[in-house]
């Protein structure tokens, strides 16, 4: 035993000794608020779209029938020529489209994601209060790389049934053994004299479809 060990065996033993007839620590109550926001379905989407705007994300509200539409539009305006498919996306979604379609299915290697120009996900939720929208790698997901190589992310929320207010109302929803990505706006960072740089640990572009019907 080292001098080190055994200081610090002898500290942990007084420590030990000095606790053995405390009482047991009362249970805590966790009786705090889970969200700010009023529980009102069209008052969360909107503090969703400003939160999300406001992180320099473009968003979009489409009904069901009109996404693929809405989603051709933001592809040919951002001039995207190559798209990358989670597997499990909706075929439907990219039916307005002409664009060039690399399929994830079988994982597509760094050199082709870095090739491609965009692409379309879905997600698990969207947390309102926060503007963020989290991916846990579920069907049109994808893995992770999917959404960090390409520079436009083009993200569809589905309304109200992934949408919640705040975080904690967000948590007991996801799978703690999933894989989850959490995004609020577009990659950006800062130096010293804080100019921002966006484009740097993930897509420069992110356009969010809020799906309304």
């Amino acid at each position: 035993m080292t001098p080190e060990s055994s200081s610090r065996d002898r500290v942990l033993g007084r420590v030990r000794r000095a606790l053995a007839d405390a009482p047991e620590a009362p249970e805590i109550t966790r009786d705090y608020r889970v969200s700010h926001t009023p529980d009102d379905p069209a008052t969360v989407l909107d503090l969703l779209h400003e939160n999300l705007a406001d992180y320099r994300a473009g968003v979009q509200r489409s009904t069901r029938r009109d996404l693929p539409a809405v989603i051709g539009r933001l592809l040919a305006g951002h001039g995207a020529r190559s798209v990358v498919v989670p597997p499990g996306l909706p075929e439907a979604w990219l039916a307005a489209s002409d664009t060039r379609r690399l399929p994830d299915d079988v994982p597509l290697t760094p050199a082709e994601l870095d090739s491609a120009d965009a692409v379309v996900t879905g997600c698990a939720l969207a947390v309102a209060e926060t503007g963020t929208v989290v991916l846990d790698a579920g069907p049109g997901q994808g893995r992770r790389a999917l959404t960090l190589i390409p520079d436009l992310h083009i993200c569809v929320v589905d309304v109200p049934g992934q949408v919640v207010a705040s975080l904690p109302q967000a948590l007991p929803r996801l799978d703690p053994t999933r894989p989850t990505t959490w995004i609020s706006g577009p990659s950006a960072t800062s130096d010293i004299e804080l100019d921002r740089v966006e484009g740097v640990h993930g897509p420069r572009t992110l356009e969010v479809v809020l799906v309304v019907d």
